[in-house]
């Protein structure tokens, strides 16, 4: 994918799509196409044969009425029934390599896309996901993408072929009687009317059913992440009538739809055969006049159903062609979403030892928040080894000067170096494999103990695991769940507390063992004996390592080497815990809100007390 930015991409894969006017965007799914194209050609020739066997058939018939049956000569008769069930070996055979071929290539290209979509959407940065419902992108992975499937699996082959055998049954009409195939033309010029005028009827309701659809798994997606939330308030009722009204929403919407194609079903099925009859009729007249054949007035039958057969799979078909149109714009949306944070062309390694962290003037707002200064001229030097704790109220900066690091998102002016190479300009592997984080609301995936804690060292040894868990205070409790580090922990982890699903994703950063460490509340969840047995653990682990330490909890951060304070995105103080404690009323209050000393004298605290927002 091409590297280019756009800050209101993420909104735009968000929203709902204009419906699709033409079938224009199903090209788009040609890059898709290219890899399987000699799957393609044999299909395309399997079905060319199918229909050409088929349009084959009519011509037997007639030959078996006109110089069989009539003639009453008996090797005649023998000689076209051979032929007939030629012709319908060929039939078979045809139809089930198409059949097989173009369901492979529907399989195979549907799975390809979701892929790509998928590893698109893993490489956005988290702006994306600030405007983008998780519920919204998982309905075009799934419902679109099953849309698509159906049409490059199913719809697209039948299509073509009844394409093709309108077509050649038109010619044919000709053939058969120049006179009785001029009626039957201008008839399909009336069935054309209500195919146009109920598509686009169809096309908007389609549309508008797979974006209440869409609404439907965003809220279902939303609520059961956040069920012990909706349980504790006792909302289950409430979210259940909810999730109903989306779900009867969609339902109304699709039924409306259901009956507009139905309409446009029976209107051409109607219009069709009126035709038909009436030019039969017509024919039959023809025969008795001596101006056609037996075998011929058969002959026209036939072709005649036949046209007229394909041409309400047509137009069957063109409807779902309009519906998969809508979806491959959604997907297409997606995909053409392009992240803010892109990786350089040419990129330089990071060196695994030099100066520390730099941050230089750094400014940065957050896209969904563009008038407020997350961090507002920010620099901080952070040497090497060096353990820096980060306090402050809450809005304070201090969660976005880890997301910056990692470079989640790139400042609005300024620059943030690492051993002496702007994160700019390195890899974002080279970039995250140095930095281990343990956040605040630790991550758990819903695989076993082992898969969770060396989920950034896939290779370690199930030695090193433990050794790790030790050192995170977990072993204890691992080793007493039933399979131990093979226990299945569930989603996001929970058969586990807070306090162990945070020893595990602390055991999960120590096994990565990088040369930066940044920690977010990493003890926030334990009870106060894990949380001395984890802080020893962590000191231990931060050893020769370059630490940066949030906390509220001034007691774990007292022994960091320098305690930086921060407010409104600007560092205000620096230094010591004792230090602090005289020289930063805004400290000193965060202190005594903990501690429960109020500092002196009494009007700094007061000034400080009037700035704290929460601790």
């Amino acid at each position: 994918m091409p590297d280019v930015a756009s800050a209101s991409s993420a909104a735009t894969a968000a929203a709902p799509a204009t419906p699709a006017k033409r079938i224009g965007p199903l090209f788009a799914l040609f890059p898709f196409l290219r890899p399987y194209a000699g799957r393609w050609a044999l299909a395309f020739a399997a079905l060319v044969t199918s229909a050409g066997a088929t349009l084959a058939l009519p011509v037997a018939f007639k030959y078996l009425i006109d110089r069989g049956f009539a003639s009453g000569d008996r090797t005649h008769i023998d000689r076209y029934f051979v032929a007939l069930f030629i012709v319908s070996l060929v039939l078979a055979g045809t139809t089930a390599l198409r059949f097989y071929l173009v369901s492979w290539l529907g399989e195979r290209v549907t799975a390809d896309l979701r892929r790509s979509v998928y590893d698109h959407v893993m490489r956005m940065s988290p702006q994306f996901f600030e405007t983008a419902q998780t519920g919204e992108v998982l309905s075009r992975l799934t419902t679109d993408t099953t849309l698509i499937q159906t049409v490059v699996g199913t719809s697209l082959s039948l299509g073509l072929r009844n394409f093709f055998l309108m077509t050649g049954g038109v010619g044919m009409l000709v053939v058969t009687s120049p006179v009785l195939s001029g009626y039957i033309i201008a008839t399909l010029v009336v069935v054309v009317a209500p195919i146009v005028l109920f598509g686009r009827r169809v096309r908007r309701l389609s549309r508008a059913s797979q974006d209440k659809v869409a609404n439907a798994s965003a809220l279902a997606g939303e609520v059961l992440n956040a069920m012990p939330t909706v349980q504790s308030y006792t909302q289950e009722t409430f979210e259940a009538r909810r999730f109903g009204n989306a779900v009867e929403a969609a339902f109304d919407t699709a039924l409306t739809r259901i009956r507009a194609r139905a309409w446009l079903t029976a209107v051409v099925i109607v219009l069709v055969f009126a035709a038909i009859v009436f030019v039969l009729w017509l024919g039959a007249q023809a025969v008795l006049a001596g101006r056609m054949t037996a075998g011929q007035l058969s002959q026209f039958i036939l072709y005649a159903v036949f046209t007229a057969g394909a041409v309400g799979a047509v137009a069957e078909v063109w409807g779902d062609l309009q519906r998969a149109a809508g979806a491959t714009e959604r997907l297409l949306q997606l995909l053409a979403s392009r992240s803010p944070v892109v990786e350089a062309a040419s990129t330089v390694p990071l060196p695994a030892r030099g100066d520390g962290i730099r941050f230089d003037g750094v400014s940065f707002s957050y896209p969904s928040r563009p008038g407020i200064a997350a961090l507002a001229g920010f620099s901080l030097d952070v040497r090497e080894g060096e353990h820096v704790a980060l306090v402050g109220p809450s809005g304070a900066g201090k969660t976005t000067v880890f997301q910056l690091l990692m470079r989640f998102y790139d400042p609005q002016a300024g620059d943030i170096v690492i051993n002496g190479v702007s994160t700019r300009q390195a890899s974002f592997a080279d970039l995250r494999h140095a930095i281990g984080v343990v956040l605040q609301e630790s991550v758990i995936f819903s695989g076993s103990v082992l898969d969770n804690i060396r989920y950034g060292t896939p290779d370690a040894t199930l030695e090193q695991v433990r050794r790790a868990a030790a050192m995170a205070a977990a072993d204890g409790f691992i080793d007493a769940l039933p399979e131990g580090y093979d226990t299945f922990l569930g989603e996001r982890g929970v058969r586990l507390s807070g306090g162990q699903r945070q020893r595990i994703a602390i055991a999960r950063a120590i096994l990565k063992n990088p040369p930066i460490l940044l920690l977010d509340e990493a003890t926030s969840a334990l009870d106060a004996a894990s949380e001395r047995l984890v802080q020893t653990a962590l000191d231990n682990a931060a050893q020769n390592r370059t630490t940066l330490v949030i906390a509220h909890r001034l007691a774990t951060v007292q022994q960091a080497d320098r305690i930086v304070v921060m407010e409104q995105g600007r560092i205000v103080a620096q230094g010591r815990h004792a230090e602090l404690l005289r020289s930063s009323p805004l400290y000193a209050q965060l202190a005594a809100l903990q501690f429960g000393e109020w500092p002196k004298p009494a009007d700094e605290g007061g000034a400080a007390r009037d700035r704290v927002d929460s601790v």
